[in-house]
């Protein structure tokens, strides 16, 4: 799941400027090899469709539909191991780390319904997933955005 949330959140505003870590082809080479990619062009073009698509889905901009492209041709196959059964992707190498990052948000939706959602702050492009006891997480970050929504309706409060 951390290559998920790490995925949604490669394009992050900073000072009011969108920043994409997969766009500079040394910076995505270093992003994806820390993610245990290869770091290939093509792999690179995978992930920012992917990044681009499941942001759309998680916002509602799109249905999970959408990322149907990015799983053709992808087979799991079944290995009996000494800890029981294991699955495992079959898919080009330029694509797995794509096709890992669309299965861990496909078994988000199922484990944890409605908990993967875009920051509450309409200035933050940012995703968070909500792991509290009453799901009611609103900011990818307290400090930061949730701090600054606070400081804002106070401020229109005391007014």
């Amino acid at each position: 799941m951390d290559v998920l949330l790490d995925l949604l959140n490669s394009r992050p505003l900073i000072n009011g400027e969108e920043r994409d870590a997969l766009a500079d082809p040394a910076e995505g080479r270093r992003w994806a090899r820390e993610h245990g990619g290869d770091g290939s062009l093509a792999e690179l073009a995978l992930l920012r469709e992917a990044r681009d698509a499941l942001r759309d889905v998680v916002r509602g901009k799109s249905s999970p539909a959408a990322l149907g492209p990015l799983l053709e041709g992808v087979q799991q196959t079944p290995e009996i191991t000494a800890d029981g059964l294991r699955w495992t992707v079959v898919t080009p190498p330029h694509a797995r780390l794509a096709v890992e990052t669309v299965l861990a948000w496909a078994a988000t939706e199922h484990n944890m319904p409605g908990r993967l959602r875009p920051c509450a702050n309409d200035a933050c492009q940012l995703f968070l997933l909500d792991r509290s006891r009453a799901n009611r997480a609103r900011w990818c970050s307290m400090a930061v955005c949730g701090n600054r929504e606070k400081a804002r309706r106070h401020y229109e409060r005391t007014r």
